[in-house]
């Protein structure tokens, strides 16, 4: 199997002790990071024509993923109370 790039461990080296921890913590980050893995899966296939898809949707996709990424990072570089 090929590598997959942009794993959320590979874009913050410097938080993979926190995304571990707060998998654990807090399910709704959790369920965010398991969104962002099935989505970064499904693009990468798309760009190794694993499943070809249309450029359209091809964006749409990586679109969501950069979203998921920037909510997932706000979560991991909030300030704790």
């Amino acid at each position: 199997m090929s590598h997959t790039p942009h794993e959320l461990s590979e874009e913050f080296p410097e938080l993979a002790e926190k995304m571990s921890a707060l998998k654990v913590a807090n399910a709704h980050f959790a369920k965010l990071a398991d969104q962002y893995h099935d989505l970064n899966r499904q693009v990468h296939r798309a760009e190794t024509n694993v499943e070809p898809m249309d450029t359209l949707a091809e964006a749409q996709l990586r679109k969501e993923r950069a979203a998921l990424k920037d909510e997932i990072y706000r979560m991991l570089t909030a300030q704790e109370a």
